[in-house]
């Protein structure tokens, strides 16, 4: 790690302790040249997968695409924000444990039924009208028959 003051790059690590969030690593160095300090954090760099649509075209997976697509189906529902980022969560990491660079976007619709179904009946129901394109009262029989 070069020193931010001098520009060398023998910059021992004097301490090193994890960050309150355990997210990252806090390290303080002190350069052997100028004898300054600072500090440097250690992250994981994790790469989330391109989401392939149903056109073929690509994009970047996006939690916040995610979290908007809840809050739609969870409009004026009872389920609290913490349940709703617990299960953001855990579709991301079933995203990064699946080890590829692609997932389909049919994929990750299915991760979220999956955990609307959990979360709130009503609101399973609501996101599976619009992502199955339920067209007459049948497919709406059919998915409460499902639950």
């Amino acid at each position: 790690m070069k020193c931010p003051f001098c520009g060398r790059d023998d910059t021992p690590v004097i301490d090193s302790r994890v960050s309150e969030d355990g997210e990252a690593i806090r390290r303080r160095r002190r350069c052997t040249a100028c004898d300054k300090r600072f500090t440097t954090f250690e992250t994981a760099d994790v790469r989330m997968p391109q989401v392939v649509k149903q056109n073929g075209k690509r994009e970047e997976f996006s939690l916040d695409k995610l979290r908007q697509g809840f809050a739609r189906a969870l409009h004026k529902r009872p389920v609290g924000t913490e349940l709703v980022e617990e299960s953001l969560r855990r579709i991301q990491q079933k995203v990064l444990a699946r080890g590829e660079r692609e997932v389909e976007s049919l994929r990750v619709g299915e991760m979220v039924m999956e955990e609307l179904r959990r979360l709130d009946k009503v609101a399973y129901v609501r996101f599976a009208s619009v992502y199955r394109s339920f067209q007459d009262i049948d497919d709406f029989r059919d998915a409460i028959r499902d639950l």
